[in-house]
């Protein structure tokens, strides 16, 4: 064969190409243009935003973020809410692995049923169970305290934790367990030393997926904080509308800092997030 056959052709452009492409630009536009919309008017001042709301700031107002993080009590919101998450994110992860490898590798005919159990929690909203618990939690004298958040949070992060790292478990393949447990793994030794490592791609999307999930949530905040000192960072916003009045600038800065670690993290670990969706999705 001569050397020019061997030599593959440049894929040619048709036009269903150009119009996904286009799709994909205009998409990518929706969703970013308001973010900068957003980013402008938060280094502006109000009379500006009102007589020309579109223009690019005449000077830099950082005065709007000095005042939104200090007088907005945002960093006291902040470490209420890296607190809250964190806690969730840990349990979460550590029991919904375990309940996930036993669900995927036990040959029980309970765990099918477990599965389904899981799942129907990712169908029962919030406000179902929010009146429930708060009545509940009044009980125990859980309220306005940050341990009355992370207790639900870890319960409505399970599902979908159990439900990604499942999938992960069930994609590796039964010749490496069955060589560990010839050579003594015990079921422990296996999910901490095998299993574990080899689902950390998937532990990092469920987790990122829970952390941003609750980072966000904002009723079970709402309903069960009461003190300003003990607020996440979603209620704490909801500071900066008046009943009468609202100071826009200082508004949009705090939801700029609020939104600001989320957008960071997806743009750093997109194609980790793709990637982990996609790997536990097909068992091989």
């Amino acid at each position: 064969m001569k050397t020019n056959e061997l030599v593959k052709k440049k894929k040619q452009i048709t036009i269903v190409d150009v119009i996904i492409y286009l799709f994909l630009v205009i998409l990518a536009l929706i969703y970013i243009l308001p973010l900068l919309w957003m980013l402008s008017v938060s280094f502006k001042t109000n009379r500006e935003v009102l007589t020309n709301p579109f223009s690019i700031p005449r000077v830099l107002q950082l005065g709007n973020y000095i005042f939104s993080w200090v007088n907005g009590k945002l960093g006291i919101a902040t470490l209420n809410s890296v607190i809250v998450c964190s806690a969730a994110l840990i349990i979460s992860l550590l029991i919904g692995s375990m309940a996930a490898f036993a669900i995927a590798r036990m040959r029980l005919k309970i765990m099918r049923y477990l599965m389904q159990y899981f799942l129907i929690g990712m169908m029962v909203p919030v406000h179902c169970v929010l009146i429930p618990l708060f009545v509940r939690f009044s009980s125990w004298n859980l309220t306005n305290q940050l341990i009355g958040l992370i207790i639900p949070y870890i319960t409505f992060s399970l599902p979908i934790t159990i439900f990604l790292m499942v999938g992960f478990f069930k994609s590796m393949p039964n010749e490496l367990l069955e060589a560990a447990c010839i050579d003594g793994c015990s079921i422990y030794g296996c999910f901490i030393r095998i299993c574990l490592p080899l689902a950390r791609v998937g532990m990092f999307v469920a987790g990122l997926m829970t952390f941003i999930g609750n980072w966000n949530e904002l009723l079970l905040a709402m309903v069960f904080i009461s003190d300003n000192l003990k607020k996440t960072l979603p209620v704490t916003l909801t500071f900066f509308v008046g009943p009468y009045a609202t100071n826009y600038v200082q508004m949009f800065a705090a939801i700029i800092i609020a939104i600001a670690p989320t957008i960071v993290v997806y743009s750093i670990f997109s194609n980790q997030i793709v990637d982990g969706l996609t790997t536990g999705a097909v068992k091989g």
